[in-house]
């Protein structure tokens, strides 16, 4: 138990000399815009950090962690008054606060990795195409096309640039992104164009999505009567 709540005491010493270092270094460094100073002051000042703290925990779990046994009251006189060693134990005091910690930590690192709503990746770009029948001709403007991506019940935005449109062949392929951030298992795609029956997919995504190898095959709509219109994407990381 002594050696649990001392690694633990050491482990969150090292987590408040890192973060508080790089913290401290980048406060002193100012504004930074591309995010250099940041990632620096974390992945090459703040180690030093977590050494020193990790160093200051133990050092404070060995000054008030632990406490002398409080020896059993006796009027028997022991016929030789031999020193008995001091015999030490984990101060309650001082062990809880360490456990709660560390408990709320592990909740807090769970929730965020595993239980978080948000992708592992963080944001991700979804690239779509939709390819038009043969000999089919596109909307007179990117205004009347209409895409929406949903997320599960949550609707995310769709981006139309100014290079909307291109050609495969024969087809006439229209262009769009989307950005994704949610982890669910329900991700639905609907295209709508003028004289056209409302065009849906579904993406074959995992719920926490990892970037595809390129753009998917061609798939046709759900059930949709024809035009048949057929759609591929891809999905990449932000970072």
């Amino acid at each position: 138990m002594r050696f649990i709540i001392g690694f633990l005491s050491g482990v969150l010493g090292m987590l408040a000399g890192w973060a508080g270092l790089a913290a401290l270094v980048v406060s002193l460094a100012g504004p930074d815009r591309d995010g250099g100073i940041a990632m620096g002051a974390v992945f090459q000042i703040g180690p030093i950090g977590g050494i020193v703290g990790f160093i200051a925990g133990v050092f404070l779990f060995a000054k008030f962690g632990m406490v002398s046994k409080d020896k059993l009251p006796t009027n028997i006189e022991l016929p030789e008054a031999t020193p008995e060693p001091v015999r030490k134990r984990v101060s309650p005091i001082f062990a809880v606060p360490v456990l709660l910690i560390v408990g709320g930590l592990a909740w807090w690192g769970w929730y965020e990795l595993i239980r978080s709503p948000y992708l592992s990746h963080g944001f991700m770009t979804l690239e779509l195409q939709f390819r038009l029948p043969a000999g089919m001709a596109l909307p007179p403007s990117a205004e009347d096309v209409h895409i929406t991506v949903n997320e599960g019940p949550q609707p995310t935005d769709v981006l139309i640039g100014q290079s909307w449109h291109g050609t495969d062949g024969d087809h006439r392929v229209i262009l769009a992104s989307a950005s994704l951030s949610m982890k669910t298992s329900q991700r639905i795609v609907s295209l709508e164009l003028p004289g056209v029956a409302p065009q849906v997919w579904q993406l074959n995504l995992a719920s926490d999505a990892d970037p595809t190898q390129g753009y998917t095959e061609w798939q046709f709509a759900n059930g949709t009567p024809a035009p048949k219109i057929e759609m591929n994407y891809q999905l990449s990381a932000d970072h």
